[in-house]
């Protein structure tokens, strides 16, 4: 699969038809790391906004719902699971964030787990920015995907 999906014969952008796939479960991971001072890491579930990692929870949840609202061309979805997971890594300051997103259709969710760890990477950035404008955010990237007509992917496959 080497052509662009979104474009036609013409090089426009279209919506790609899905209506002929076979429902099917689809289930996508994927992962972002947010770097930041030691001061911050301390403070990070303690901030004057709030906890930031259950804001950033709720905010990636809401995110993958509206995923289609943000990204052109993407088919609106009915996620039947949107989950976020945190890993705090104190030696290096930084949290990954790793989202889970499952629906039974006709088209991936590899964008809604993308988007959902992007704002809340975005979010923690937000909430932590006044203790530390240079916070980093990085590693964006999907870590695995299943079903569909393409089959099963990892980035860690050999």
């Amino acid at each position: 699969m080497n052509t662009l999906t979104h474009l036609n014969h013409a090089g426009e952008a279209v919506m790609v038809d899905v209506s002929a796939k076979t429902i099917s479960e689809r289930i996508a991971t994927a992962h972002a790391v947010v770097s930041m001072s030691a001061e911050l890491f301390a403070k990070i579930q303690d901030l004057p906004k709030g906890d930031a990692l259950a804001c950033a929870r709720i905010a990636g949840i809401m995110a993958a719902k509206k995923t289609s609202d943000l990204i052109p061309l993407c088919h609106p979805l009915a996620l039947s699971k949107v989950e976020i997971q945190f890993e705090l890594l104190a030696e290096t300051s930084q949290i990954r964030i790793k989202a889970i997103c499952k629906v039974s259709g006709q088209t991936g969710v590899e964008m809604e787990a993308l988007t959902a760890v992007s704002i809340a990477a975005l979010t923690i950035h937000d909430m932590g920015k006044a203790v530390d404008p240079s916070i980093d955010i990085g590693q964006i990237h999907l870590l695995e995907k299943t079903g569909g007509k393409s089959g099963n992917w990892s980035r860690h496959a050999k």
